[in-house]
């Protein structure tokens, strides 16, 4: 075995590699190697290093060697990995990457339904680090998803243009509103109290809770101005909708009409409701097409409101949930902010098509 590379150290290193381990700003792996350098310096054996650092005795080696040769800069920082330290590809391994690829994109693990770096290292005969850097460099993210829902309604292009050109080009002497109904909000109490946010912890909640019964809130937002006019009530059949309908004319200028877009939820479309839309010509509906929920923009304040005010919250009533809600509304009101739509029709309509397509290809495949 060849000698250990001596270290020699002058006092302003010795002075310096100490400032380091005790500094509480350090890096861990920066602490370790230079308690390493400075017993290495009393002539400690490698291996007695390797010891008391639980590291093994090559590792110790490879910092001794840095160290002569470059000083602290040599065990500041990790060299880079992998077996050509940062040059091109060897052959073998830009066929490995391709291979990689091209499972990741085409196959999936025996009895599993994605891959992680390790299955497919035993896939492919390599290391699970070397994998990770394959999937970072080509975008891969097996672990993850998205949900997605193409709607099949014959009329999409025409309801897609009607609200988009609502949000775009709002006609004039009118307000447009976006309308939905959040149901079943459950007002949740937890069975302990939690802990609250503290510097190095989140605040906790336990996992479980109590029941207090739900309340459904019926939301307006104004596209222009983004107030939002809310009401809780206790089911969303269509009475509760059409009460709501008739408070929301009542809110607003009886001059302006009133452009409504609305989901296929059967409530908007009830007899009972289209009989009160023909006595009251100034309010027509829009209807977003199935399947299409994002488009509706009053979702994005349920968005909000969800995650502000009610995901976290504990209320040991409904009462106590719907004033936690109206509550929100108002702050809400007091400096409202419209969600600007951007995407025009013919974007949106070139997505889809292109979602269309290749799912079509795959369910062909």
């Amino acid at each position: 075995m060849p000698a250990p590379i001596k270290i020699n150290l002058s006092k302003d290193e010795i002075k310096l590699l100490k400032k380091i381990i005790s500094s509480s700003i350090s890096p861990v792996r920066l602490i370790k190697r230079s308690r390493a350098i400075l017993m290495a310096a009393d002539d400690m054996p490698s291996y007695q290093i390797a010891e008391q650092l639980k590291v093994s005795k090559d590792t110790v080696g490879r910092w001794r060697k840095r160290f002569a040769e470059q000083g602290l800069g040599g065990i500041s920082k990790d060299r880079p990995r992998g077996g050509n330290h940062g040059g091109k590809d060897s052959a073998s391994q830009q066929r490995l990457r391709a291979l990689i690829v091209k499972k990741a994109t085409t196959e999936k693990p025996a009895g599993q339904t994605h891959w992680s770096t390790r299955t497919m290292a035993a896939a492919v005969g390599t290391t699970h680090s070397f994998v990770n850097r394959v999937f970072r460099e080509a975008g891969l993210k097996p672990h993850l998803h998205r949900n997605f829902k193409l709607s099949n309604d014959p009329h999409f292009e025409e309801k897609l243009a009607d609200v988009v050109g609502l949000y775009m080009n709002p006609p004039d002497n009118a307000v447009v509103l976006s309308v939905d109904e959040k149901s079943s909000i459950q007002a949740l109490d937890r069975t302990q109290p939690g802990l609250p946010i503290k510097p190095g912890r989140c605040e906790t909640f336990t996992h479980d809770y109590k029941r207090h019964g739900t309340s459904t809130l019926f939301a307006a937002l104004n596209v222009a101005t983004g107030e939002v006019f809310g009401e809780c009530k206790a089911q969303h059949r269509h009475q509760e909708f059409l009460s709501f309908l008739k408070k929301v004319e009542q809110q607003t200028d009886p001059r302006l009409k009133l452009h409504v877009i609305v989901d296929n939820y059967a409530t908007h479309k009830h007899p009972k409701v289209k009989n009160w839309l023909k006595r009251n010509p100034r309010i027509t509906l829009h209807f977003i097409p199935t399947s299409s929920s994002w488009l509706n923009l009053v979702e994005r304040f349920f968005g909000h409101i969800t995650d502000k005010a009610i995901r976290r919250g504990v209320f040991s009533s409904v009462e106590e949930l719907e004033t936690a809600i109206y509550e929100y509304i108002k702050r809400h009101n007091d400096n409202p902010k419209p969600f600007t739509w951007t995407k025009s029709v013919e974007t949106i309509l070139e997505k889809v098509n292109r979602a269309r397509q290749n799912a079509a290809f795959h369910a062909a495949v």
